[in-house]
């Protein structure tokens, strides 16, 4: 299985090289310049026009004579709180515009451009190095690997089921598909997943789990093997689109080895069998239909109790025990035992009220 082609090399940040960890802001950079500059621009031309209408308030005492380009003159040195002298208001009217009407704006468009440098250089460099110290400081999220079809879905999803998009962090090197999960609020890092170091810097043997969907069957496998050397313990799950090489991605150390492929034709399959049953397939599978899947551990009441008498009053399918599995119709689901793994059916309405839903 050849190795896929190696991308660009990320950026080096301190001893590492590696790329940063960013969030969208909520205005685009260029967008809130151009909002400020519009509103001083306006500003200026207002108090242009104040003077232009009152310019016999004003005397220029070199020419006697107050034309448009004086008015500007005088405006901008006015705002700038230069002032020369050489053109300056002696009417009441124009001095109560000067105190009134242009010292307001002079301070207001001094607030914009402060205000400005502010948002561009202070508090740039400050979220800089707040997402440096988030980057540094990542626990218990989630970090999906490729941020295709799949990924988007699979991002979209948990987003829906409570999980919040500041616990997730998506790798990939397209910068085009970033921007989409930038949107959804998730923390994003432009850099090659294959790369021990990339994956370093977004803590991936502190993540709750790891989603893998890279779009192709070799590279998802290799991310696979480099994740499972990083982080021996943590679950990861891959997509892959060849029935033969969910073997190599289980090996590779992979815990969930999900084959769309397969799961369409499953759809396919029980829709010949029945009209609804891809429907409930489907439903179970979203959080938005009516019922959910949950898996969680046995709570302390249910121990000793059988499957069929959930504490959650959900409908128990199966229980994992010891790495093998136990359907509800077997004996060993007779008797809940602490560390057991309940798969369970909830109404959607319940399970979104215990936290349910995963």
């Amino acid at each position: 299985m050849a190795k896929p082609p190696k991308r660009k090399e990320p950026i080096r940040v301190g001893k590492r090289r590696t790329a940063p960890l960013r969030r969208a802001v909520s205005i685009p950079v260029w967008g809130d310049l151009g909002i400020r500059l519009s509103l001083a621009l306006f500003l200026i031309f207002t108090v242009i026009m104040i003077h232009w209408w009152d310019r016999d308030g004003l005397v220029d005492n070199l020419d006697g004579h107050v034309s448009f380009l004086d008015v500007i003159y005088f405006t901008m040195i006015s705002i700038t709180t230069t002032g020369f002298g050489d053109i300056a208001p002696i009417s009441d009217q124009a001095r109560l515009v000067e105190a009134l009407i242009v010292t307001p704006v002079r301070f207001a468009v001094l607030f914009i451009f402060v205000g400005t440098a502010y948002n561009f250089i202070i508090k740039r460099s400050w979220e800089n190095w707040r997402m440096a110290k988030i980057q540094d400081q990542l626990t218990d999220h989630v970090v999906v690997l490729g941020f295709g079809v799949s990924g988007a879905e699979a991002v979209g999803e948990l987003i829906e089921r409570g999980t919040d998009p500041a616990h997730i962090v998506v790798m990939d090197t397209s910068a085009e598909r970033l921007e989409q999960a930038e949107v959804m609020g998730c923390n994003v890092i432009e850099a090659d997943a294959t790369r021990d170091d990339n994956l370093r810097a977004v803590r991936i043997s502190e993540a709750q789990t790891i989603l893998v969907s890279a779009g192709r069957d070799d590279a998802s496998i290799l991310i696979v093997l480099t994740v499972r050397h990083l982080a021996p313990n943590v679950p990861i799950s891959v997509v892959v689109r060849a029935a033969d090489n969910e073997l190599l991605a289980r090996q590779a150390g992979a815990d969930n080895v999900i084959n769309p492929v397969r799961f369409t034709g499953l759809l396919l399959a029980g829709s010949a069998r029945g009209a609804h049953i891809s429907e409930y397939m489907s439903d179970l599978a979203s959080v938005t239909g009516r019922v959910q899947l949950v898996e969680r551990e046995v709570m302390p009441d249910e121990i000793g109790k059988p499957l069929s008498q959930l504490s959650s009053g959900g409908r128990g399918l199966r229980i994992y025990r010891n790495g093998g599995a136990c359907g509800f119709w077997e004996h060993e689901a007779d008797c809940l035992q602490a560390g057991d793994i309940v798969v369970e059916i909830l109404p959607s309405e319940l399970a979104a009220q215990e936290g349910g839903g995963g």
